[in-house]
């Protein structure tokens, strides 16, 4: 491992995938130990990003080093990583332990053995060794292919979308053992989702990436109390957006008020803006604020997402106590209670 810098350090790397773009000038860094996760839509290229890490994808453009060294000519099995496939991947007709001990074939015979099961008994799987991933649910074929990746011990895991085919309760709890183990064997890990739970709950770091752009590289907090760009702050934790203008004094003028910036404003005095609002920064009122209309309503336990459109036709998100929830169609006032004001420009850059 080099020394004095990151485990996977990428700089400007470009890929292609059918003689289209689709993966643009990106950079980001992995410390040994993080854990990251890519985190977008489908078809934005974080697949193809992750493959281009692995080696089953040559970049066109950029630098890509591993442990301070150059991995664009190294082939995967030079990488010394592991890889967690969305389909596992398993061999029907090898037993448990013989699938773990597959990727162990640099270690003599007599030691291939014990990895496996030791392995295996690191994900609670000791006791199937001897069964074939058909005989097994589906929550436990996935910990099987998290073995295997596991046995050589590398210090980088790949992980593509490899919780998806399971159900919520299970795909949570593997998540959560997952991260676990892999705090306590010191592996880092590099996770594509596009689930934001779950980058938010396995990830120290989450980049969000949109038409083969990173567009942020930053912890869970950043993302959502200060997104880099409007796709970041509206794919992020339900961001709505409201009209403002910039006044004097670092502050914008909405229909729910004054509003100060403490990190000050690159506009002009008079330009229009808008300003960012996520569902817990509108709280309900009795005075003051503004009147909306409630036009949906979702239950969620302690809390109930609700829906407000202004006058000015505006949708906004707002988190009320489900005791105090609202029908569509009444009437409700709110007020800002934010501990921060971000601010974009009034429309995206051509």
């Amino acid at each position: 491992m080099h020394p004095n810098g990151p485990l996977l350090a990428i700089q400007g790397l470009s890929c292609a995938y059918a003689g289209q773009a689709a993966v643009i000038d990106v950079g980001l860094a992995l410390q040994p130990g993080e854990l990251g996760c890519l985190l977008g839509p489908s078809g934005c290229g974080k697949t193809t990003l992750l493959r281009a890490i692995a080696g089953f994808h040559e970049p066109t453009a950029g630098t890509l080093q591993l442990r301070g060294v150059d991995a664009r000519p190294l082939p995967p099995e030079k990488r010394g990583l592991g890889f967690v496939f969305q389909d596992l991947a398993l061999f029907p007709h090898m037993t448990v332990a013989d699938n773990v001990a597959f990727g162990l074939h640099r270690l003599d015979t007599a030691t291939r053995g014990p990895r496996s099961l030791e392995t295996l008994a690191l994900l609670g799987l000791e006791s199937l060794a001897s069964r074939y991933p058909h005989e097994l649910s589906g929550g436990q074929q996935q910990r099987v292919a998290l073995a295997r990746s596991l046995a050589p011990r590398p210090d980088l895991l790949l992980l593509d979308e490899p919780f998806s085919s399971l159900d919520a309760d299970l795909r949570g709890r593997l998540r959560d053992d997952l991260r676990a183990l892999l705090k306590r064997l010191g592996i880092a890990a590099l996770l594509v989702t596009h689930d934001q739970e779950e980058a938010f709950a396995f990830a120290d770091t989450v980049g969000v990436m949109q038409a083969g752009r990173l567009l942020q590289w930053a912890p869970g907090f950043e993302l959502y109390h200060r997104p880099a760009t409007p796709f970041v702050a509206s794919f992020v934790g339900d961001g709505r957006f409201l009209p403002a203008r910039v006044i004097a004094g670092n502050r914008v003028a909405t229909a729910l008020g004054e509003l100060d910036v403490i990190a000050g404003l690159p506009w002009a005095i008079g330009s229009d803006v808008r300003v960012l609002l996520r569902p817990d920064d509108l709280v309900p009122t009795d005075t003051g604020g503004i009147e909306a209309e409630v036009s949906a309503v979702a239950f969620r336990g302690a809390e109930s997402l609700h829906t407000l459109r202004l006058d000015d036709g505006t949708a906004l998100s707002a988190l009320f106590p489900s005791h105090q929830q609202r029908t569509p169609g009444q009437r409700v006032r709110v007020r800002p209670d934010l501990a921060h004001v971000v601010v974009f420009p009034a429309a995206d850059p051509a």
